[in-house]
């Protein structure tokens, strides 16, 4: 039976048994949907292929290792590999992904008006600035989300199989999100009439 031909489960078991081509078609098979998932997540492309590699690599280290439990889900543990990975590199380079546009341009730089004052402008700035805290503030089962969501372009569909849960679940997280931005912007606006 040629590898193209059989399940994940059989490619898996060749792997551990030491045969490279079992990996090698798994990931012929998926790599196209895995980098695309990260893809979509950090809007770069080099980015994308580090957290890639990154990801078969603890895909590698955990076959290796005996660690996988096979319940026939391979794609879907990968992808949560890979997920794991991207939300790792925002905590860790504590920033929010920014607002691309289809030319590759960050929204928040892209949307201004050539006859905008510096007054305007700073206002502007200040005011997007203001929101990426505010996101970073957010705790991370609802950030995660709303980076998906609004960054990532991902369905709520897709958020709820990536994070393993339901998609109510997913929708309540937005929901939540948004009504703490909300109170924090709010917060926000009575300290400064206050100040």
């Amino acid at each position: 039976m040629k590898l193209e031909q059989r399940t994940d489960q059989e490619l898996v078991r060749l792997y551990v048994s030491g045969d490279e081509a079992g990996l090698e078609a798994l990931i012929d098979r998926y790599k196209s949907k895995i980098y695309t998932s990260i893809y979509l997540l950090v809007k770069d492309e080099y980015l994308a292929e580090d957290i890639f590699q990154d990801t078969f690599i603890k895909v590698i280290n955990t076959l290796r290792s005996g660690r996988y439990n096979e319940e026939g889900k391979f794609l879907p543990w990968v992808v949560r590999i890979a997920h794991n990975l991207v939300i790792d590199y925002y905590r860790k380079e504590r920033r929010t992904p920014v607002v691309v546009n289809s030319d590759g341009f960050d929204i928040f730089d892209v949307l201004h008006f050539a006859d905008e004052s510096a007054e305007t402008r700073m206002i502007r700035e200040q005011t997007h600035s203001d929101l990426r805290k505010m996101i970073r503030l957010l705790p991370d089962d609802q950030k995660e989300v709303l980076i998906m969501r609004h960054y990532g372009e991902m369905s709520f569909k897709e958020i709820a199989d990536v994070t393993e849960v339901s998609i109510n679940t997913a929708l309540g997280r937005m929901r939540y999100a948004l009504n703490n931005l909300r109170k924090m912007m709010y917060g926000k606006e009575l300290a400064l009439k206050i100040g």
